[in-house]
């Protein structure tokens, strides 16, 4: 009897390796490669029933119309999706637990569902009534949807694999899902694969919009192989801390409409809200007048916010000065130290910094380094910015302030909510009525304008 051929596979990456080994050579993960059966390969190509048939070939010019998009009932998450369900895309939507992953795809899914729209809501985690209970909670319970509790592939295709497909098919979670093709145990790196990959395969075939609800790592990100993100059309990250009230949806691949885009949603004993002016819920609680508090004016995909970002500098309590960042990456905040005091003379060598992002929101583009820069330099001088302003702009090595992109919607944004002053890069052409703007060519020229402040208030 032959012995049946088995492989070792990293749980964390997908890396296939010819022995068992305690590290992970892809990734550097520990004690993550695990035995899985070895998937039988096709065998040589030798006659012709196994050789491969051609295939049509098509040109780029074709008459058909894409079919619609489907409005999910919830404005927010259809500005990230780029306008609502694409029919035949899979959507992979990751977050931690208990952040509300499954309260919002229920509440997408009914939505749908009293719009006319044939829904399937598939469960591997909870049963029938446990679903039916949440619904009555969020106030779904007359919601046309049909449920089932079911994990293996097969019987969700021999059901749903019909002309007549649903519009949207909400699996919660694809980790569940396991192949009889397989004889791994469910949740490793080949049966998530084999999983998603023939639903997406039914996604295709049938038109039907599927959205797969994925777990995380403790580090946050989708657990399984990466492949499982590249398969899909669309990667959504839900966002937040269970103990705040905000949540924000934020895409990080999209296929159909622009990455980056987030939404904000706000937790209540119905469900989530979508939040539509999220800049005034991001600065409603902001104390003006305090030093070290400054509101940049970001982007988030092609959506303006405003954000209050707020530092702290004192002295180093233990000897060795410490740096805390949350909302920022730090090493963003290491290189606008370095510049701050190779550049305008500013030591923060033996000084803590302490930055945060208020309201849990986590930005990542270049444009917050003015900003950052404001807030450091106006709590280690003590003094407050003037009252109505934002600040916006990138910071070079060599202490220049760089021209960053959408400045006209950073400013349309500021002037809606009130503010009328916006320091930012010297080079910047857009002209928004009502707002003054103070240009800056280098970073020193900030530090001197608020020192002379801080000189004008304490005469």
């Amino acid at each position: 009897m032959s012995r049946a051929r088995s492989a070792f596979v990293c749980q964390a990456c997908g890396a296939v390796h010819p022995r068992w080994a305690g590290r992970c050579e892809a990734c550097g993960a520990w004690n993550t490669i695990a035995e899985e059966p070895a998937a039988a390969g096709p065998g040589p190509a030798t006659s012709p029933a196994k050789r491969g048939k051609g295939i049509e070939l098509l040109p780029l010019q074709g008459a058909e119309t894409p079919p619609p998009r489907l409005s999910t009932g919830i404005e927010e998450l259809d500005r990230v999706l780029g306008g609502g369900l694409v029919p035949g895309s899979a959507i992979l939507l990751g977050g931690d637990p208990g952040i509300g992953k499954s309260t919002l795809t229920l509440q997408a899914a009914a939505a749908l569902a009293h719009a006319g729209e044939r829904v399937v809501y598939l469960s591997g985690e909870e049963s029938v009534e446990q679903i039916r209970l949440r619904a009555r909670r969020l106030g779904l319970g007359e919601a046309p949807l049909a449920l089932a509790a079911a994990t293996r592939v097969e019987d969700v295709t021999a059901t749903l694999d019909r002309p007549a497909g649903p519009a949207l098919l909400v699996v919660d979670s694809i980790q569940t899902m396991w192949t009889d093709a397989l004889e791994a145990a469910p949740g490793t790196v080949s049966q998530l694969r084999a999983a998603a990959q023939a639903l997406v395969g039914l996604a295709k075939r049938r038109a039907t919009a599927v959205l797969l609800i994925g777990h995380v790592t403790k580090e946050g990100a989708i657990a399984g192989p990466k492949v499982l993100e590249h398969m899909v059309d669309t990667v959504l990250y839900f966002e937040g801390e269970r103990g705040e009230a905000f949540r924000i949806l934020r895409a990080v691949k999209n296929r159909f409409g622009p990455a980056n885009e987030i939404g904000v949603f706000e937790m209540a004993e119905r469900g989530l809200l979508p939040v539509a002016d999220a800049s005034a819920l991001f600065l409603a609680q902001r104390e003006e007048g305090v030093a070290g508090s400054v509101v940049f004016a970001g982007m988030e995909g092609t959506r303006p916010l405003l954000v209050e970002i707020q530092a702290l500098v004192g002295p180093a309590t233990y000897g060795t000065a410490r740096r805390a960042v949350v909302g920022w990456d730090p090493g963003r905040l290491a290189m606008v130290l370095a510049v701050l005091e190779a550049r305008c003379g500013l030591v923060t060598g033996g000084r803590d910094v302490y930055l945060n992002v208020a309201g849990g929101l986590r930005i990542a583009e270049p444009a917050a380094d003015l900003a950052v820069a404001a807030a450091i330099v106006s709590a280690m001088l003590g003094a407050p910015l003037p009252t109505s302003t934002v600040v916006f702009g990138e910071v070079g090595l060599a202490g220049e302030v760089r021209v960053v992109g959408h400045a006209g919607a950073r400013l349309k944004e500021a002037a809606k909510l009130g503010f009328r002053r916006a320091i930012l890069p010297e080079a910047t052409t857009a002209e928004v009525p009502g707002m003054e703007f103070d240009g800056l060519r280098r970073l020193v020229e900030l530090v001197e304008r608020l020192e002379r402040d801080r000189e004008r208030n304490s005469v």
